[in-house]
């Protein structure tokens, strides 16, 4: 069980609140105090977030515990929205407010004025509404059009119209961070935001005042801020003022995974699943199949020709995993086989799937990006067969070939001729569970995961100069 999820009394009163030893305490004593009681209880901080336990986890717990609003500065697709989103699992499960008042009220100590007004009225007999937590966060990407009435509030015309003053504080339309108020505010990509609209963050989140319309409106909240930036844009397109910057406490430096392992996990996480139907083959992917494919765009992320500044987002490693399994299936229907498995054969579909997600440092070359990507294939599947296999083991499989044997694969080959060629090729069986192709299917000889391994060493060994390989319009390819 959550260490904070406990219950918390239903008063329906202010004065059934005062009675049941409810006391109010600032977001960030909240958040330090529910930390607190996850990390005594052991229970994970962030669930979901992989590759971040001994980096970025730590420095987040450590700028909570300090008190500290906090900047993730990261490439994109490094988690750093879904840690800000995460955030929210530390609040407390439900807060008490004030019933129709605007700002997530504290019923001790209302700020907006129609709260003011009820408690006033009411005293004691004041109605109290539990908001649950998920309700307590507020997220806007930043961009240049942002004006101060989306983040902090305007006039409202009905109000004035209806007989109000302009120097009536009622006659203000609150924005996105008052109404946050007593909660998570999240700002993506702050550094795209005008720096006169940072200014008005700065006032509210400080100094507590604003100007709306030349009226001062003094707006006592109590928030905890979030932003996000890409180094990019925080060093070109636009910047963080430097007296804002000075207020969020922590820098958190956020990165891509740095083993397979950590990419793997992220993708199994991460791709989208759809229900099988009935009659729809089902899909397996192979362990090494999924290295591969983390392999592809750890080598992205350290080549020359692809812009590091940009970043190569774990969305590529997701969008390449789910395009091979739609391959695959594609492939069983197609030859009305029950199990699908993605094949080496498989691998030009992700040049559709990656070259969109990539931006390249250098131009001028007639769609350069299908090269890049095909070479970096090619590299990652020469990598992962290096790492896995060891070609002294498959001397029978290359003298086999040396002795004439021919086989043809390719996306329309069935997946029992490849069981046949297995039997028929000494070594090839034993190279075969040693890829773990029959841990996937708990010992059993399945057709398409055998199909699968052995395209993958035919074309480990063509990478290894060992065997002959001829490809033919249609996608059919010639091992020899």
């Amino acid at each position: 069980m959550d260490p904070i999820e406990h219950a918390t009394p239903r008063s329906t009163t202010l004065a059934e609140l005062r009675a049941s030893g409810w006391r109010p305490r600032t977001v960030k004593a909240e958040l330090r105090a529910n930390l607190l009681a996850r990390v005594a209880a052991g229970t994970p901080v962030f669930p979901g977030v992989v590759g971040y336990e001994d980096s970025v986890v730590p420095a987040i717990e450590n700028a909570i515990l300090a008190g500290h609003d906090l900047v993730f500065l990261g490439e994109r697709g490094q988690a750093k929205t879904r840690l800000a989103r995460l955030l929210v699992g530390l609040l407390d499960p439900w807060l008490p407010v004030v019933a129709g008042g605007e700002l997530n009220d504290d019923p001790t100590a209302p700020v907006s004025p129609a709260a003011r007004a009820i408690v006033e009225r009411d005293g004691d007999a004041t109605a109290i509404d539990w908001i649950p937590r998920d309700r307590r966060y507020a997220e806007k990407l930043a961009t240049p059009d942002i004006t101060i009435a989306d983040l902090i509030g305007e006039v409202d015309p009905i109000k004035v119209a209806e007989g109000r003053y302009l120097s009536d504080e009622l006659t203000l339309h609150y924005g996105l961070i008052p109404r946050a108020n007593r909660g998570i505010v999240a700002i993506n990509e702050l550094p795209d935001l005008a720096e006169r609209i940072q200014v008005g963050l700065l006032n509210i989140l400080e100094e507590r005042d604003v100007q709306i319309r030349g009226f001062v409106v003094r707006l006592p909240l109590d928030l905890y801020m979030v932003a996000s930036a890409n180094p990019e844009d925080y060093t070109s397109r636009g910047r963080i003022i430097t007296p804002l910057k000075d207020r969020l406490g922590s820098q958190i430096r956020t990165h891509y995974p740095r083993t397979l392992e950590h990419e793997m996990a992220i993708v199994r996480q991460e791709k989208h699943r759809f229900e099988t139907e009935e009659g729809t083959p089902a899909v397996v992917v192979p362990a090494f199949m999924e290295e591969l494919v983390a392999e592809l765009t750890h080598l992205a992320r350290r080549s020359p020709e692809i812009s590091q500044r940009s970043g190569v987002s774990v969305r590529v490693s997701v969008a390449n995993a789910e395009v091979l399994e739609a391959a695959a299936l594609k492939r069983a229907v197609r030859l009305g086989e029950p199990v699908g498995a993605p094949r080496v054969s498989d691998l030009g579909a992700v040049v559709a799937s990656t070259v969109g997600k990539v931006e390249l440092e250098t131009a001028g070359d007639e769609s350069p990006e299908d090269r890049i990507v095909e070479r970096l294939i090619t590299k990652a599947l020469h990598t992962t067969f290096s790492r896995r296999v060891s070609v002294d083991d498959l001397e029978g499989v290359v003298e086999a070939f040396e002795d004439g044997f021919t086989v043809e694969t390719g996306d329309r080959t069935p997946s029992r001729e490849y069981v046949a060629w297995m039997r028929e090729v000494p070594g090839l069986s034993i190279a075969v569970d040693r890829l773990g192709a029959y841990d996937i299917t708990d010992g059993a000889e399945e057709p398409a995961v055998i199909a699968s391994a052995v395209e993958f060493l035919l074309e480990g060994l063509h990478l290894a100069r060992r065997l002959n390989k001829d490809r033919i319009p249609g996608g059919t390819v010639y091992h020899r």
